[in-house]
């Protein structure tokens, strides 16, 4: 998940913002847009850029501010203030505006207001001046700072998502109706010293592969949040367990890499909810601590997203989760039904109500007894690269795939996936890449269970070379599509 905040230059790193300073929203702004004025009005007031704003809080809470109700990690509001033992946003943001915990809780627009007063304040302490502030790619490391990542690999994935988003656009309706809207537009991010940490969006390259799924990224947890065990000779697996995070992907992440703390809580498995990637933070074998009396005898899966916002649970997110729960189940014998896949609320003794009234169990569980229904891959390569990708040309890998690019005339931005058309639902060896002319090429290449990518770069006016491989069949263009 990625993020990226803003204030004002005038004061001093800490320093009480005068309410008076805080800017009215622009003229003509309309009462029934609230959020929007909001957005624009914090971002006028901090001096942070507007569209980076709110593709930060859409990768936090997508512009849900839940009713004041706190995250998993004690985070509020629609910018996601964090109050928690080791992080304090929340009352940096009371001091830099002036205004209450409270309100900063629950009002949607003080918290935004305070998102951006304390995004400015990281941009302040890191050096940024004006002119650097007007550069939308030098807000990279304030971004990465906002997502209290507990490492430099997880506050990268954080910064990413939001520069992600931004590439790709938004268009999100608030929970009061409103939509708000970012153009998509091309931004090459300056990530300092960020260019060093590994790139969990890109594991193939920088990680080794989970140990007990293959389709997944390893990212441990930290050691004081599960237990070393040795299952299932020490105690039998029989049930999987879903969950919910209440928060962000990259958040999620970093929470359970974050200890030793007085709660210590994870789960094996953290599943995204834009592409249904997969990250295992804890060993099968190892107890993870996610489900209290069901901790010794289940596999814990959380999903990305809240369980009162049915905008978290998309389709992709439904078949990642239920290949990797078919795999479990074969591994442990376990049935593939409901008294042996549960929700949290299900566990006896529990209060959570994960995964809530929007998960929908029927189609998800249709997708763990049959795959994918079918023979037919159910991604498209728009959906992969993202709205306002458009292909523009193809290349058949024999029977076992097709390798697509795409172009976003909105953005300039290039984009290659590889779709399978076997082996659906099984991680295979499956890969894209895509090469701008002068630049290095940039591949995605692992063991997928329905596609490679995808892999994106901007290439305006560049002509770029494309391909990629499923099974043994591979494909390399020329340098061409120049324009």
């Amino acid at each position: 998940m990625k993020a990226q905040l803003r204030r004002r230059a005038a004061l001093l790193t800490g320093a009480l913002i005068p309410l008076a300073l805080l800017a009215p929203p622009p003229a003509g702004a309309s009462s029934a847009e609230p959020m929007a004025a909001a957005f624009d009005s914090a971002a006028t007031a901090y001096e942070v850029p507007r569209d980076l704003l709110v593709s930060l809080a859409y990768a936090e809470t997508h512009l849900d501010g839940h009713g004041g109700e706190p995250s998993a990690s004690g985070g509020y509001g629609v910018m996601h203030l964090v109050s928690n033992p080791t992080t304090h946003t929340l009352e940096r943001a009371a001091t830099l505006t002036g205004k209450p915990a409270s309100a900063l809780k629950t009002d949607d627009a003080a918290n935004i207001a305070g998102g951006a007063a304390v995004l400015r304040a990281y941009a302040d302490e890191l050096g940024m001046d004006a002119a650097a502030r007007k550069d939308l790619g030098k807000w990279y490391r304030a971004i990465a700072k906002y997502g209290n990542a507990a490492s430099a690999d997880v506050a990268r994935l954080y910064a990413d998502t939001v520069y992600d988003l931004l590439a790709q656009g938004i268009r999100a309706t608030t929970p009061g109706g409103e939509t708000v809207t970012v153009q998509p537009r091309a931004v090459q991010p300056d990530r300092g010293e960020y260019a060093k940490a590994r790139d969990l969006d890109n594991p193939a390259k920088t990680l080794a592969a989970s140990a007990d799924y293959p389709a997944a990224q390893w990212v441990p947890a930290h050691s004081s949040n599960y237990a070393v065990s040795n299952r299932p000779a020490s105690d039998a697996i029989d049930r999987i367990v879903i969950h919910v995070t209440q928060g962000s992907y990259a958040g999620t992440i970093s929470w359970f890499q974050n200890g030793p703390r007085p709660n210590p809580t994870s789960a094996h498995y953290v599943i995204r909810s834009s592409d249904g990637a997969i990250t295992q933070m804890v060993r099968e074998k190892d107890r993870a601590f996610h489900a209290g009396g069901y901790n010794r005898r289940s596999i814990g899966i959380e999903h990305e997203g809240y369980v009162n916002n049915a905008s978290w649970f998309t389709d992709a997110m439904y078949r990642a989760s239920a290949a990797l729960v078919r795999t479990i189940a074969d591994r442990y014998r376990i049935p593939k039904d409901r008294t042996h896949i549960v929700g949290h609320h299900q566990v006896p003794g529990t209060d959570h109500t994960d995964p809530g009234p929007h998960w929908d169990w029927n189609r998800y569980m249709q997708y763990v007894t049959n795959g994918s229904g079918g023979g037919t891959n159910p991604h498209t390569p728009g959906e992969v690269c993202g709205a306002g990708y458009k292909v523009i040309d193809s290349a058949a890998l024999g029977s076992a795939g097709t390798v697509y690019l795409l172009y976003n005339a909105g953005n300039g931005y290039n984009c290659v996936a590889t779709l399978k058309k076997t082996s659906l639902g099984t991680a295979t060896a499956t890969s894209a890449f895509l090469e701008v002319q002068g630049k290095a090429r940039v591949t995605d290449s692992g063991s997928f269970a329905y596609y490679a990518g995808p892999v994106r770069a901007a290439a305006a006016g560049k002509c770029v070379k494309w391909g990629g491989k499923a099974g043994s069949a591979a494909y390399t263009s020329p340098f061409e599509h120049c324009g």
